[in-house]
């Protein structure tokens, strides 16, 4: 069973190693990422079904037994994120057949797009800081590639910003890395989790807990230092956009949760008020910077910064409705952005601009798209009975329950005023005339397939949220119990050596 660990990184790596040697077969590329993205969404779905019924499942690589080995571990947390995932991934590789062109293909596009799933997995479930810092790595150079990948000006532009900001925060990581491993010995972060509470430096500790919230803070993209974002996601092909919108900022986020929950635990009121100031700000200059774009792609880019906001906000009141609150908003976000920027690829495919001021008569030429995009930005908005409505009344409610009212008066404006950019949204691309003819080929049956399929099936999986908000909620709770005790986590991990 806890062979069950590792699989979800293996089928990425081996689709990447055989999409390269079919490279002259663009067919092949193709059917190989819709098998092996629909493999990992089934092993990953394998996986958090035995999470959910066994508990917390370890591997220990060449059964060199932790703290000593590289451990792959698999909590609810992560096995709802590498399922997550699986499902973005398969999303993307349909719509990629569509929409990406041949010479991109040709390329490289498919062996990097396996490649970065490879690497945002191994950043779920590994159980030390230096492999996530490697699969941080990972990640980083196959999406670096992909956002490069055409060599267009505005592309080649977004991408030295996105590698340089990240390229720093990697430094500060391996930094604080450096740190821990000179303090504890050890950077198993179960192992971490024992050894830091009988240290006999706790200003010590909040100090490198404040370099890994700055590493991670650029990774997720939280403020101030999130301007690499709006300015490098509207710049490749959508499917690019689409999947580093759904992945990318989370891993970041996945891992403030796992280090602010197990290891820098030790002074809660002063690293996590930092944490909570940090999600108010975050929030508003996301929602604000997203209310002065009229671009599609750039107004979700910075919807984006603004809902990472929500998504710290949990850990930072760090109460169990709290972190369940911010894990229901990690899982209804992913699907919701990703599914926004396959609508903005529709949107563009259909009248040949994101520019809104050169879009309309959508709903009147095609109304089914009008009402996918419907779903997910109404979700976005927080608008009930959909998934974003309870996973902000959850945070909304564990702010009232912990005195902090300022943080939900800050949440429940930026629901307001993301509303009016959906809004503007709407109006601009869907339900105003269309400004002039614009020549551009219809879709063919095929390729409209292709686009359309991915977008509707993420649009129901927003609705299933939505509808099935209760089993939702009972999953969050169990991880964010998880989370706060750390007690199975640490046992499975290191075994006789946590007694």
């Amino acid at each position: 069973m806890n062979a069950l660990t590792v699989i979800p990184i293996l089928i990425p790596l081996g689709c990447a190693v055989a999409s390269l040697l079919v490279r002259r077969s663009i067919r092949l590329q193709r059917g190989m990422a819709v098998a092996g993205t629909a493999a990992l969404l089934i092993a990953a779905i394998f996986l958090m079904s035995s999470v959910l019924r066994h508990g917390v499942l370890c591997a220990q690589v060449g059964n060199w037994p932790a703290p000593f080995g590289i451990t792959l571990v698999a909590d609810i947390l992560s096995s709802v994120m590498v399922m997550l995932t699986g499902l973005m991934g398969l999303a993307t590789a349909i719509y990629s057949m569509a929409s990406m062109d041949e010479a991109r293909e040709r390329f490289g596009y498919y062996p990097l797009l396996h490649m970065l799933l490879c690497g945002v997995n191994g950043a779920f479930l590994t159980g030390d800081l230096f492999n996530l810092y490697v699969w941080f790595e990972v990640m980083l150079i196959a999406s670096f590639v992909l956002l490069a990948l055409g060599g267009e000006r505005a592309q080649m532009e977004g991408a030295i910003k996105y590698v340089t900001l990240n390229l720093m925060a990697s430094a500060l990581f391996l930094a604080g890395v450096g740190i821990l491993y000179g303090m504890a010995g050890t950077l198993n972060m179960a192992d971490l989790s024992l050894k830091l509470r009988d240290t006999g430096h706790p200003g010590l500790i909040t100090c490198v807990a404040m370099l890994f919230l700055t590493a991670f803070g650029v990774k997720a993209a939280l403020f101030p230092v999130f301007s690499w974002l709006p300015a490098s996601y509207h710049t490749p092909p959508v499917a690019v956009s689409a999947i580093f919108a759904g992945l990318l900022t989370k891993v970041g986020v996945y891992a403030l949760l796992r280090v602010f929950t197990l290891i820098f635990t030790q002074d809660i009121p002063y690293t996590h008020t930092i944490i909570l100031w940090a999600a108010g700000l975050t929030m508003v200059t996301g929602v604000l910077g997203a209310f002065a774009q009229s671009e599609f792609r750039r107004i979700l880019s910075f919807h984006i910064i603004s809902q990472i906001g929500y998504m710290i906000m949990g850990l930072g009141l760090y109460t169990p409705l709290a972190l369940a609150g911010s894990l229901f908003y990690i899982t209804h976000h992913i699907v919701v952005k990703t599914n926004l920027f396959l609508v903005s690829g529709l949107a563009h495919r259909l009248r040949g601009s994101y520019d809104l001021k050169k879009l309309g008569g959508l709903y009147a030429s095609a109304p089914l798209v009008a009402g996918l995009f419907l779903i997910p930005a109404m979700s976005l908005a927080g608008m009930p009975p959909l998934s974003g409505f309870f996973a902000k009344f959850l945070l909304v409610k564990a702010g009232l329950e912990a005195g902090h009212w300022g943080i939900v008066a800050v949440a429940l404006a930026v629901g307001m005023v993301t509303l009016m950019s959906m809004t503007k949204i709407w109006a601009e691309a869907f339900w105003k005339a269309a400004p002039g003819t614009m020549e551009m080929p219809p879709p063919g049956k095929h390729e409209m397939i292709c686009l359309l399929f991915p977008v509707i099936m993420l649009a129901a999986v927003t609705l299933a949220i939505g509808v099935g908000a209760g089993p939702v909620l009972d999953v969050a709770n169990r991880a964010a119990e998880q989370l706060q005790g750390n007690t199975d986590y640490i046992a499975t991990v290191l075994g006789e050596k946590a007694r």
